[in-house]
């Protein structure tokens, strides 16, 4: 699962949204996270099972954040 930059979400918002969303991304991790995605456009935030991503993405869309497509596997 892809989130990517945009203009209208602080590095403290995504970095606490994927601490409180995705298992194992601490909030010091979700501050390198945010950095990477400021930096880069985008970062993979989560690879794993298709139903843990749809769960995950709808959590994290639903929280504001700008995502990718998931894709289909």
């Amino acid at each position: 699962m892809i989130v990517c930059n945009d203009d209208h979400n602080t590095f403290d918002h995504v970095a606490s949204t994927l601490a409180r969303f995705i298992p194992g991304i601490t909030l010091a991790r979700g501050h390198e996270i945010a950095s990477v995605i400021h930096n880069a456009g985008r970062a993979i935030v989560y690879s794993g099972h298709q139903e843990l991503a749809e769960h995950y993405w709808e959590q994290l869309k639903g929280a504001g954040l700008t995502l990718a497509p998931l894709e289909q596997g």
